[in-house]
């Protein structure tokens, strides 16, 4: 169900870039949207990991450096079949993780010293498993995807406001309506486009939750792992977190409720685990 809603989602995404490009300037302007689209996801595919583990001053730390935590690692990556990713600690207090890399081959995983410091072996497990399973399932390739194309319509969306304003776009009408019209898609569009990326955004997090726990063979202790989590990232926020990263994180390192759950990269945290406890009644393989 979350991969089927995951590809109509990005498929939504695609449609309304294709239909800014039109907007903009007819044929022309959807090959244009589609070589610009193109170029940011050859960008990011190459490079966004290098960038985040660097913005996050990440340090790469050997299994004789940090032996608990390369050895869960490196457990939970054989029992899986995946190559042995690359293991990065984060100099923070505030308690988080994540994974990022292109593809299983080119893969990183990175932990906060303060979800070190706070977490058992196993609720430790839990969420490295939950990241191992970003990795397996490609979800950094498919958040990287939905979040360059979603940056591609904004900026077509600000391009429309202008073209709009002094004349231009497919339309040739000098009437308000046509204006109007225009400056509605404008802004409209890119909402849109980002409703639609932290809706893929959350879809994938239930999909590693599930898979995370399933890998690691306790869905407890990463439903335990992620109320110490969520208490934690409230109680010492992650200063230095920037909301183009935040989908890549176990728990939202950003604060915010009520209506601004709208607009939050992660499902609620009480549905979350709502789902693994239920989890642990059923035989997990």
């Amino acid at each position: 169900m979350n991969r089927m809603k995951t590809f109509i989602l990005l498929t939504a995404l695609t449609l309304l870039m294709v239909a800014m490009g039109s907007a903009i300037g007819g044929r022309s302007g959807m090959i244009f949207a589609f070589f610009m689209a193109a170029a940011m996801n050859f960008f990011s595919y190459w490079f966004s990991d290098k960038i985040v583990l660097s913005m996050y001053g990440a340090k790469e730390v050997t299994e004789q450096e940090a032996p608990q935590f390369y050895g869960i690692i490196r457990r939970l990556a054989v029992q899986a079949g995946l190559p042995m990713p690359k293991v990065y600690i984060i100099p923070s207090d505030s308690p988080n993780a994540f994974a990022t890399g292109r593809n299983p081959e080119h893969a990183a995983v990175a932990a906060t010293e303060g979800i070190l410091r706070i977490l058992s072996g196993d609720e430790l497990a839990g969420v490295m498993a939950h990241e191992l399973s970003h990795v397996a399932n490609r979800d950094i390739l498919v958040s990287t995807i939905a979040a360059t194309i979603a940056g591609a319509i904004s900026m077509l969306g600000n391009m429309l406001q202008w073209a709009a304003i002094f004349g231009g776009g497919r339309s040739n009408d000098d009437d308000r309506g046509g204006l109007a019209g225009s400056l509605a898609m404008a802004i409209i569009a890119p909402l849109a486009a980002m409703l639609i990326q932290l809706a893929v955004s959350r879809s994938r997090e239930y999909m590693a939750d599930e898979s995370g726990a399933r890998m690691c063979g306790n869905p407890l202790s990463l439903a335990s792992a992620l109320r110490k989590l969520e208490n934690g990232s409230r109680m010492l926020p992650m200063a230095e977190a920037r909301p183009a990263t935040a989908h890549l994180f176990i728990v939202n390192p950003l604060t915010g409720g009520g209506l601004m759950s709208l607009f939050s990269t992660h499902p609620p945290m009480e549905e979350r685990i709502a789902r693994l406890e239920s989890m642990a009644y059923r035989p997990v393989r």
